[in-house]
């Protein structure tokens, strides 16, 4: 009996100090990092095995662009890239959160592509949730942001600039002024802070910052400018123009 018990306590001395088991909690946001990681690298591998592994047969995936998509339509969709497209995909600020047997986590995916011998870079802020099965932890759901960046500014001549400026109003208590420092255009909407406006374009004005949205002056038969839409995706805001510089 002794010698039983002897061997029972080394065994279980053995397996303490053999390390954390890969189901403690504290290791599963590294588990869930890189199945992520897997996912994004069988997506320029061409590796579809990977997806129909690790994705749920109930998964509901949004892309970046809206489109609702089952696991049938992702797996089908991973095949290796053509010739003249390579890229990588990597991982970054990864964060999970477990609620016992389900995981919801956050991260950043760069991608950086070649495209026919063009550089493109691109980066999606994507949340996924993660469901542990007994084959391990398969995703259930997943929503895919494309993170909007700047456009390239141009540099417009002051007489450009002047046209700009003046008042316009979306209410009669809301009001957006644009005025000139310099080389700058700031603007300025009722009872909110000033900020710096950028030029997209001749017509198209832009916040540094807030690229999801832009401000598409129009302009009379002589040219000059006599409102302006705030586009917010395919919406406008139409701000009638009240006041110009030289009044």
């Amino acid at each position: 009996m002794a010698i039983k018990l002897w061997l029972a306590a080394a065994v279980a001395l053995a397996a303490q100090g053999s390390g954390p088991s890969p189901s403690r909690q504290d290791d599963v946001p590294k588990i869930l990092e890189r199945q992520t990681q897997e996912l994004l690298d069988a997506i320029t591998s061409g590796s579809s095995a990977v997806w129909e592994r690790l994705l749920d047969p109930r998964v509901s995936f949004t892309t970046e662009d809206g489109e609702l998509r089952s696991k049938r339509d992702m797996v089908g969709d991973i095949r290796p890239l053509p010739k003249t497209i390579t890229g990588t995909i990597t991982v970054t600020d990864f964060k999970a959160t477990v609620h016992g047997d389900v995981a919801v986590a956050t991260h950043v995916d760069d991608e950086h592509e070649t495209f026919h011998g063009h550089a493109l870079h691109c980066q999606y802020r994507t949340t996924d949730t993660w469901l542990r099965t007994r084959g391990g932890w398969r995703l259930i759901g997943s929503h895919v942001l494309a993170l909007r960046t700047d456009p390239p500014a141009v540099v417009l001549p002051p007489a450009e600039l002047n046209g700009f400026v003046g008042t316009y109003a979306l209410a009669p208590d809301l009001r957006y002024e644009i005025r000139r420092s310099g080389d700058v255009l700031i603007g300025q909407e009722t009872g909110r802070k000033a900020d710096t406006l950028r030029a997209e374009t001749r017509d198209v004005l832009f916040v540094p910052g807030r690229p999801r949205y832009r401000k598409v002056f129009l302009r009379d038969a002589d040219g000059r400018v006599v409102d302006f839409a705030e586009r917010r995706e395919a919406w406008d805001l139409v701000w009638t123009r009240e006041t110009r510089a030289s009044q």
